[in-house]
């Protein structure tokens, strides 16, 4: 009997320490993929934020309009940046050009010419600025908008200040749709009361304007969700990157100190006038996640509401394939909203 109980002892034993090596090698697994999906993630996050400037390409300066160059802060207090104003004659509002990451102030390079003419000729000045580690501004990451609203906010300041223009109209570019909508949303309500005001960060209250400031906004090619513009990239572009897309736009917001952000419910919700312009054929956002986002608009305010489709063109591409029809939607937007006789 002794000798039965301490073989079955034996066997229990053997069996326990079985299991016990199971569990641990299961766990040593897991901890292991853990641990290369977290170096991957801040890998892909370091790479996606750490991108070489692009500068602008040498522009003649025979084609282009008569401008001022401007150098300023970003809202953040620390990052020099620098822009273009193109002044009009007695102008109506002036509209600031916020560029897509990974360009530059000539978002459509010198074509963009083109509407800067047209803009002029119609009477809104038009402001051109590097976000921030993008061509001649300082900075050294991109945040694909949750670090570039905080230099949209110091565009608009500059212009308030030099020029005689009374508000702006936005217009957002691939990511600089997320930097215009957040910017936006950060701002005080046109209504802030003082005690409110005070709520506020100092370098927000400080700014001198509000939300009330900001007539407009146009957006070429926005997404449903701040994320979406990341992961894509994540996807085709980095080591098993069609897994870590879902945790790189993590690693990025909290290097920015910011969340994810819901840019169809943002868009839906402004009290402003909007206009959109997408691809037909977009991949990279998705055409009909686009569309979405237009329904959205159009239900809760149809009547503020500008929004157009290129057939054929793909992400961003809707100014190159139509440079006419672009320009023509956006003409019709601000004729529309903010035109004098209307």
């Amino acid at each position: 009997m002794s000798r039965g109980f301490y073989r079955e002892r034996s066997k229990g034993i053997k069996k326990e320490s079985n299991f016990i090596t199971r569990v641990a090698l299961v766990l040593s697994i897991i901890a292991t993929v853990i641990i290369v999906l977290i170096f991957l993630t801040v890998t892909s996050a370091n790479n996606l934020m750490n991108i070489e400037k692009n500068y602008v390409s040498n522009v003649p300066s025979n084609i282009l309009p008569s401008y001022s160059n401007c150098s300023f802060l970003s809202a953040d207090g620390q990052t020099n940046l620098s822009g273009w104003l193109f002044k009009a004659k007695d102008p109506i509002t002036t509209i600031i050009v916020v560029h897509d990451t990974g360009s530059n102030r000539l978002p459509f390079g010198v074509k963009m010419i083109d509407m800067i003419e047209n803009w002029l000729d119609s009477g809104y000045n038009v402001f051109m600025f590097d976000l921030r580690n993008s061509g001649d501004s300082q900075g050294d990451i991109s945040g694909y908008g949750y670090l570039e609203w905080k230099d949209v906010l110091g565009s608009i300041a500059i212009v308030k200040q030099i020029t005689v223009t009374t508000d702006v109209v936005l217009y957002g570019i691939g990511t600089g749709c997320t930097a215009s909508v957040i910017a936006y949303n950060n701002l005080p309500p046109a209504d802030v009361t003082e005690a409110e005001l005070k709520t506020y960060s100092k370098n927000i209250a400080d700014l001198g304007f509000t939300r009330g400031y900001v007539s407009g906004i146009i957006l070429d090619s926005p997404a449903k969700s701040t994320d979406d513009y990341i992961r894509p990239v994540v996807a085709s572009n980095e080591f098993l990157g069609f897994i870590t897309q879902f945790f790189v736009p993590y690693a990025i917001r909290i290097s920015a100190g910011e969340r994810e952000v819901n840019l169809a419910s943002a868009i839906a919700r402004l009290p402003i006038p909007v206009c959109i312009i997408y691809g037909g054929h977009d991949t990279f956002i998705g055409a009909e996640n686009i569309k979405q986002i237009i329904d959205e608009r159009n239900r809760l305010s149809s009547s503020l509401t500008e929004y157009k489709m290129i057939s054929g063109a793909g992400y961003l591409e809707e100014y190159g394939l139509n440079t006419g029809e672009y320009i023509d939607e956006v003409n019709k937007f601000l004729t529309t909203y903010f035109a004098r006789e209307h």
